[in-house]
């Protein structure tokens, strides 16, 4: 009899711990984007932020509430050209896209912005968390310019509410991209 209780507690105890660690790799899981996996899976160094966000922010929003400067914030627009080759073009939230220098960057005759409801099926993303990182496939990537201005870019970590910051240096390891003058100029 004694025997059998003392079995029942180590049971308990068993189902109790698996649970329990069951609840931390799942709160772990919710805070780590597909990106952060990609970049901790390349051993890649990075510093990732997060704020409150339900729907997508804009992106000048989005540096106000990390309080990081607008022009080391980026966001990642998705394009498609006249060919019909989709492009991903990187650049400061500040910033707009002038798509006249992207359809020169990627040599096409014209781009213009893939719609809203066609990213997530694209990408894999949604509008408000699309990163040039993990992306559903590969897709020639620009990154203005501006960005080796700074020792890091702050972009997307994949999902709204999450960005990561990374070294220009260690993008290039884990998608190529060219550097362009993309932004229109007032």
């Amino acid at each position: 009899m004694r025997f059998n209780s003392y079995i029942g507690i180590i049971i308990l105890k068993y189902l109790f711990v698996n649970r329990l660690l069951r609840k931390l790799y799942n709160e772990y899981m919710e805070h780590k984007t597909n990106v952060m996996r990609v970049l901790n899976a390349a051993k890649i160094n990075y510093k990732s932020y997060s704020y409150d966000a339900k729907e997508a922010l804009s992106g000048i929003e989005v540096a106000r509430a990390l309080n990081q400067n607008e022009a080391q914030v980026f966001k990642t627009l998705v394009t498609v050209g006249k060919s019909r080759a989709h492009y991903v073009f990187v650049v400061p939230v500040a910033e707009e896209l002038d798509l006249k220098k992207a359809a020169k960057a990627c040599g096409e005759k014209s781009v213009e912005m893939v719609k809203s409801k066609e990213l997530l099926g694209l990408t894999g993303y949604i509008h408000g968390g699309c990163s040039p990182l993990g992306m559903k496939k590969f897709f020639d990537t620009f990154v203005d310019s501006s960005a080796h201005n700074f020792q890091t870019i702050i972009f997307s970590g994949g999902k709204i509410g999450f960005q990561v910051e990374v070294a220009l240096d260690d993008l290039a390891k884990l998608i190529p991209f060219s550097l362009a003058d993309l932004t229109l100029k007032n």
